[in-house]
Formats: structure tokens, sequence, C-alpha cells
């Protein structure tokens, strides 16, 4: 097992809890740190500096600093610089920054302005903390996510922050993804992986945003290594947050066999060659099957990083 290299695509919160786990599957095997790409389609500026939420969430997960309580953020960071950039009238006042989380996108900020690349300011993030992974963002391109709702059209962070998923999304667009290249490495730790692992994240707004830079889909049809999807739906249910709403606007209803229909076969022209899906939805397995996809039962909640690499071992030995 010492040369299994695993790839990991992932965002959100659900992606650094699986991404724990995948660091401490593979360090059981004496396997090498895997790559983890991830999500930067929601990142976005605000008050002059650029916020990249999935690369942070994974980054301070990975680190032990991250906010276990809210799911975001620092662990015992303060707001006196949010408090006044709110009495200036500056920034989102539903959006709260927190110091040490304004000191990493300060730095970002910085290196951006000075020339950095979004690969080589994550980079450099990354040596702050012995994380056991190595990150690269999706595309080095700047890419945001806007909603388009019958109330107008908005930043992802505004719609699910602020009106917390409401009002009913109509599409999810990506301006400037067309243009976009994979960032320096990503094409090529698909291409030599021996696992590539879709985490259990938001399938349309963390894992879709990856699978539509261009060139990232070819990747995957394109490698040798099995290509496992895990599910983030429970018993047709969202584990957190509301993908369920943004599952509904693209019409793929919240189901485990429905999601592995969306990212569907790599026999077939899809993704997947194996799906982990949840004990509460065994019976859901022959309907994966029919799909050209292998499924595996097992347990997918992650209480802990105990629990994640549990699931990351099915995953790996699907």
């Amino acid at each position: 097992m010492a040369s299994l290299r695993v790839v990991v695509l992932a965002g959100g919160v659900g992606g650094a809890k699986f991404t724990l786990g995948v660091r401490e599957a593979l360090a059981r095997r004496g396997a090498p740190p895997a790559t983890v790409v991830v999500n930067t389609g929601d990142d976005l500026w605000l008050s002059g500096v650029r916020l990249q939420p999935d690369v942070d969430s994974i980054l301070y997960a990975l680190a032990g600093v991250n906010d276990t309580a809210r799911g975001w953020g620092r662990a015992g960071d303060t707001e006196r610089v949010n408090d006044e950039l709110q009495a200036w009238g500056a920034g989102w006042p539903w959006f709260t920054l927190g110091d040490l989380d304004l000191g990493t996108h300060l730095a970002r900020t910085g290196w951006l302005r000075e020339g950095a690349s979004v690969t080589e300011v994550v980079a450099r993030l990354s040596r702050r903390w012995p994380i056991g992974v190595r990150l690269l963002p999706m595309t080095d391109s700047e890419v945001d996510t806007h909603v388009v709702t019958d109330a107008g059209r908005m930043h992802f962070q505004e719609w699910w922050t602020r009106h917390r998923a409401a009002p009913a999304p109509r599409a999810f667009e990506n301006p400037g993804i067309e243009a976009a290249v994979p960032a320096p490495g990503v094409r090529e730790a698909i291409a030599e992986a021996d696992v590539v692992l879709l985490a259990p994240s938001n399938p349309v707004v963390s894992i879709g945003p990856i699978l539509a830079v261009p060139g990232v889909r070819d990747a995957l049809r394109a490698t040798p290594a099995r290509v496992v999807g895990v599910s983030g739906i429970i018993g047709g249910a969202v584990v957190r947050g509301m993908a369920d709403v943004c599952l509904a606007a693209i019409g793929v209803p919240t189901t485990a066999a429905a999601v592995a229909g969306h990212y569907g076969a790599r026999a077939a022209g899809g993704l997947l060659d194996a799906w982990v899906m949840a004990e509460e939805d065994a019976a859901l397995a022959p309907e994966v099957a029919a799909l050209g996809v292998r499924p595996v039962v097992s347990p997918l909640w992650m209480t802990d990083a105990a629990a994640s690499a549990a699931i990351v071992d099915a995953a790996l030995e699907a």
C-alpha cells in the first residue's frame, strides 16, 4: 500500500471532514500524502480582500485550528475588525470575518497583488502547518458562483449565508469558467493516481465547479485510477447545509442513487466506477448497480476522524 496515490476532489465542511479521514487512512497504510483538489468556485472579493471559503475550511481543519462549533473560521477568533468595518458601512453586515481569518485573507491578497498565482498562494498557506496533504486549487483563474433566482442574480455567498438558500434557485453559474484551465498539477495528479475520491461535498456548488473546469472531466474519464464517489445523502436527507435545494434546482432528487446518477457511470461516459452509500440507503444499491456503478454500503456518519477514516477505507477497498 505504500505506493497508493490518492486524489480527492473536495469542498466545504463535508469535504474538510472527509479530508481528515483521508489523511488518517493513508497514514495508517504508510501511503504518501493525498493530493486534494479544492473548489474555488465560491471565492469572492470583500472589503478589498480575496476570500477562499472552501480552501480555508479544509486548511483550518487539517491544521486543527478550525471552529468546529460554527463549522467555519478559526477557533477562538474575535471580531473587532469586523465590527469596525461594519461601523464604517463596509463589507456585508451578515457575513462575519474573524480577526485571525482576516489575517489569512490579507496575506492571500497581498501575495496575489504581488503576482503570485492562486496555486502558489495555497502552497504558501499550506506551509504554515503540517497539514499532511498536498492542497491544490481547482484553477488559478478567478471563478465565482452566481445564483439566478426570481428575485434576481446574486453571489453564492449572499444566497447561502444571507438568505439561507432562499429564494429558490433557478440556475447556478460560474462566470469565466469556460476560459479557465486546471491549476498546475491537477491533471497530472489525476493521471498518476491509483484512486480518485469524490468527497461527500455538495454535488452542485462544491464538486460541480471543479468538474466544470475544462479538462477535469476528461482527465477523470481517462485516468487509469478507480474513481469512487462518497454520498453526502443519508437516508434521503442532506447531512449538513442545503444541498437538497441545489439538487432540486438542477432536477436531481435528494437520494443517494440519484446523486450517483448525476455523476454517472464511467463505463457510460460518466465519472464513477464505484459509489459509497450509507447503510440507511442499502435498498437503493440495485438502482446504483443498474447505472453501471458498483455500490458499496458503509456507515457514513463522519462523527470524528476515525469514523471518517473508516469511510475512506471503504472507498479505497472499492
